[in-house]
This record gives structure tokens, sequence and C-alpha cells, in this order.
């Protein structure tokens, strides 16, 4: 039975992370090619610097406050897509995982203090914010989906 249970577990986090990896790739693709473009990366470094000053904490430069966003980008977005999990109804909670990130990510960071305008500038930003963190779900679940049928 643990063996099932370790299955499972590594189906959730690979299925997460393929969503996770998906979604920055789109990301950094759209960022070279449209100004309406979010820019999620930017409340990353932003969101980064904030919690270090709350520490204390020496800032890094530029390109390291860079990677370290990137990699955690991964990382959290890869667990919170591992969520998903298995079986028919994974294509509904990655689309309602997908869904609510991308809505979060247009209203949350004004409130936060990381600033509007990376997520939420134009009509078409909050589109595509919301649009590929959806796609990050269904990515998501159709590696799981595609998983289970092994």
């Amino acid at each position: 039975m643990a063996d099932s249970h370790s299955d499972d577990l590594i189906q959730a986090l690979v299925s997460g992370l393929s969503g996770s990896v998906v979604l920055t790739l789109v990301h950094q693709a759209a960022k070279e090619l449209s100004p309406d473009a979010p820019r999620m990366d930017v409340l990353g470094v932003r969101g980064l610097r904030k919690l270090l000053a709350a520490a204390d904490a020496p800032q890094p430069g530029p390109e390291t406050a860079y990677n370290v966003t990137m990699a955690g980008d991964l990382l959290v977005n890869g667990l919170y897509y591992s969520l998903v999990g298995s079986g028919p109804d994974a294509w509904w909670r990655g689309a309602a995982l997908g869904v609510a990130a991308g809505v979060g990510g247009v209203v949350l960071p004004g409130p936060l203090g990381l600033g509007d305008g990376p997520s939420n500038r134009t009509p078409q930003t909050k589109l595509m914010t919301v649009a590929w963190y959806t796609l990050g779900g269904l990515v998501a679940a159709g590696v799981s989906r595609w998983w289970a049928r092994k």
C-alpha cells in the first residue's frame, strides 16, 4: 500500500511540475513578444525583495534575484498544480486551480504592495494572466491523466 501512495505522490508532483514548467515557458516567451504580456517575474522579484527587507536580510543583485524568483516560481507553482491529483476529475481540478491562480495573480499584487502593472495593466494582460495559469492547471491534469493510463 505504501508503494501506491508513493506512486500517487510522484504522479502528482510530476504533473504539477509539468504545469509549472509550461506556465513559466509561456510567460518567458510572451514577455519577448508582447508589451501586454504579464510580467509575473517582476512581481516575483518585488515579492522576494519585500520579504528580504522584512527579514532585514541582504538584497541580492538583479540577476540573482531573478534566478531565485524563477526557481521559486517553478517550485511553488509545481506544488500548487500537484493538487490536481489523479482521476477523471483532474481536468476540473486543473481548470479550477488554474483559474483561481490566474484571478489571484490579477487581484492580489496590488493589495500585497507589489504593484498592479505587471499583471493588471491592460485587459489583455489580465486575460493572459488568467488564461496562462489555467493552461498550467490543464497541463498538470493532462499529464496526470496520461500517467494514470500508463
